[in-house]
């Protein structure tokens, strides 16, 4: 892990700054499958499920609910209790975040707020080399908490860990089929898979490009990359802060690991932390700290959360003292017992976040993602009098003069 500071740091943070989703290398394939899907429904799909998902001849797309149920009574009995008791701290974060509906008066006018579920989405849990039942959690719960009535699951090769996650959330549809054909499915629908009405949860490059392919039809949560760790302390526990780095930075050879101290002292025994001792030098942590990562040493706290914030990292740990210093980030920790795998798993908060400097314009995923926020208005005859004036200068000053008229024949005098 290389130690920078100075202009090379700086020039450091400029590159993370302006780091995009590098998407353009797979996005011909994807905007091929999806355009496929799209038009040719189930015999498309089936045939990328077989070629990319592994479905054999013998497996239906969808998951009955026998087998979802019969991966539930086989799960250890530690892996239920796990997948309870993180599911419980889930569903009451998302209790605590979920808007509501409210009425104003204001000069007679009553104004107000209805807070209405979507009707169907599409949750992508990614396959690969991990059961990622985490996952299936935090996308699910808060659509379940919002009152979604329609939650369509899509996953490669599911693992039996995720079915019998899926059984104890009363998943009623689960489809065994991943990549930029799930999502064109999802979007537009096919003969076994309805459309739905928005798309969220993380995947590979050709499930972020499929998203990104199909935003305009169907909305999706956000483009989410490969996963990105920042740390700013001037006082931690080395051993800590080189478990964080190395536990996000063993999700992917592309994770972005960064620890930002002002503390020469502290940075040289992070990186003694770091030393591939006990682990294998090949190892994707290794690989993301060879290819992304970074110490950064910084003149002042100023500049230090400068950086952090310029980079905008999916999860940021700080000292407590320091919270009002963060502007920009998916996820905050704060403290030395504030692991990022807590937030993983399961404290609560979602592990769904903004990548590649989303951070600087939505946080992660929450109930907010599924609901609609309407707005209502009830407008008396002597409140619209009162303003009548305001709405018809207004209109006569945009030449909408049909706008004008709307006020005038309820209000003649003014």
């Amino acid at each position: 892990m290389r130690t920078l500071e100075g202009q090379v740091a700086e020039a450091y943070v400029n590159d993370l700054e302006n780091r995009g989703s590098r998407l353009d290398n797979v996005e011909p394939a994807a905007r091929r499958i999806v355009e496929d899907v799209r038009r040719n429904k189930d015999a498309a799909l089936l045939k990328y499920a077989r070629e990319f998902d592994g479905l054999d001849s013998t497996q239906c797309i969808r998951v009955c609910d026998s087998e979802m149920k019969e991966a539930w009574k086989r799960a250890p009995l530690q892996l239920q209790s796990a997948l309870k008791k993180a599911a419980t701290n889930i569903r009451q974060f998302c209790e605590w975040q979920k808007p509501k509906a409210w009425t104003r008066s204001r000069n007679g006018i009553s104004l107000g707020q209805l807070v209405r579920p979507l009707d169907s989405v599409g949750c992508y849990v990614p396959g690969g080399r991990f059961p990622l039942v985490s996952t299936l959690l935090m996308t699910v719960i808060p659509a379940q908490v919002a009152g979604v009535k329609d939650i369509r699951v899509v996953s490669p090769r599911p693992s039996s860990e995720v079915l019998a996650a899926a059984a104890m959330l009363g998943i009623r549809e689960f489809y065994r089929v991943g990549g930029a054909q799930a999502i064109a499915a999802l979007a537009y629908g096919t003969e076994t898979i309805p459309r739905v009405d928005k798309i969220v949860g993380p995947g590979n490059l050709f499930v972020t490009a499929a998203k990104k392919l199909v935003a305009f039809d169907c909305a999706i949560d956000m483009l989410a990359g490969p996963t990105e760790v920042v740390i700013v302390s001037v006082k931690g526990n080395p051993a800590f802060i080189s478990a964080d780095l190395v536990a996000q930075a063993e999700h992917d050879p592309e994770t972005l690991a960064v620890f930002i101290t002002t503390s020469r002292k502290l940075a040289s025994a992070v990186t003694n932390e770091l030393q591939p001792a006990g682990r294998n030098e090949h190892s994707i942590a290794e690989q993301s700290f060879a290819a992304r990562g970074a110490i950064l040493i910084a003149t002042s706290q100023e500049e230090a959360f400068d950086w952090a914030n310029r980079i905008a990292p999916e999860h940021i740990t700080i000292d407590k003292k320091n919270l009002p210093l963060v502007h920009n980030a998916g996820s905050v920790f704060i403290g030395d017992y504030s692991a990022q795998a807590a937030g993983d798993y399961a404290s609560g908060p979602n592990h769904v976040l903004p990548t590649a400097g989303g951070a600087r314009f939505r946080g992660g995923l929450s109930v907010t993602d599924f609901v609609k926020v309407i707005s209502v208005q009830e407008v008396p005859l002597k409140s619209l009098q009162r303003l009548a004036p305001t709405i018809i200068g207004l209109a006569e000053t945009e030449g909408l003069q049909a706008h004008a008229d709307s006020i005038r024949v309820r209000c003649p005098n003014a």
